[in-house]
């Protein structure tokens, strides 16, 4: 296939090129600074000549925080050019498949959540997220939404894919103990994203890790002991104790109810997948 790759300068969408180039694809890989999502018409100059049969958008505002003191932005990014993105792939007959998160919803469910349960999410960055999925399903039938999160892997500048390197340092280290995710390796994440553009089969997917979820200092624990570093020196802290500016779901967790009905298998667990980061190198 020919696929047209935005984000490709960050963790996710680096190893989504690497797994469609390794599958045999002809890939047009795009950072911020080859392709600005949110200017149309330089988005119609670059499907007019790469033409691509597949577009899997990884870019994204993430900065949660700095989306809650300028909402504005983070609608234009996340959403506005979303709906650039799907539109120009509708043109170009193209299937279109976009990542979204776990931050659509508002986190006080107990259990996992699945598409039968209603997005309420609580931040800017969350409801700007919902809206660029609902605006790329308006905007192309042939619309892909993938919902993830606590994506960690090669390059990732997030503390779960820096968990082991800052502990490496012997700087204090504390991590969340009271809200909940599931850890997803941006390897196995990449893998089902090419996958999903090419079965074409429009709908809302929970892609994550397999495995009961973790709280962040129960991620951060057994990366360190995958390391064979100290854990006894991680210190555990509450998600209220941090006041950061923008809310956080304090239960985040993905299941998927459609993978398994059209035959994709889970992925593997979300340990196994942190064992292959950490004993790659990752994190280090």
């Amino acid at each position: 296939m020919k696929i047209l790759i935005t984000g490709a300068g960050g963790m996710l969408g680096r190893a989504v090129a690497l797994d469609c180039r390794a599958r045999g694809d002809e890939v047009f890989a795009h950072d911020r600074a080859s392709l600005d999502i949110t200017d149309a018409a330089r988005v119609a100059d670059v499907f007019a000549r790469e033409r691509p049969d597949a577009v899997i958008n990884c870019a994204a505002w993430t900065d949660v925080d700095a989306c809650e003191r300028d909402p504005a932005r983070a609608f234009e990014v996340n959403s506005g050019a979303v709906e650039i993105l799907a539109a120009r792939s509708r043109r170009a007959a193209a299937a279109f498949v976009t990542v979204s998160t776990d931050y659509v919803f508002a986190g006080d469910k107990r259990g996992f959540y699945t598409q039968r349960d209603d997005p309420r999410p609580r931040s800017h960055y969350g409801r700007a997220k919902l809206d660029g999925e609902r605006r790329a399903q308006a905007a192309t039938a042939r619309c892909v939404v993938v919902r993830s999160g606590w994506i960690f892997g090669d390059g990732g500048r997030n503390f779960l894919s820096r968990v082991v390197s800052l502990a490496r340092t012997g700087a204090p280290l504390s991590a969340i103990a009271d809200a909940y995710g599931t850890p997803t390796y941006a390897v196995d994440l990449a893998a089902r994203l090419r996958l999903l553009a090419e079965l074409d089969l429009p709908g809302v997917y929970h892609v994550v890790n397999a495995g009961a979820g973790a709280s962040f200092y129960e991620f951060a624990a057994a990366a360190l002991a995958r390391a064979g570093l100290d854990e006894t020196a991680l210190e555990s802290v509450s998600m209220d104790s941090l006041a950061r500016p923008a809310p956080r779901p304090r239960n985040s967790r993905l299941r998927c109810l459609v993978s398994e009905a059209i035959g994709l298998a889970p992925l593997r667990d979300w340990r196994d997948a942190l064992g292959e980061f950490v004993g790659g190198g990752g994190g280090g």
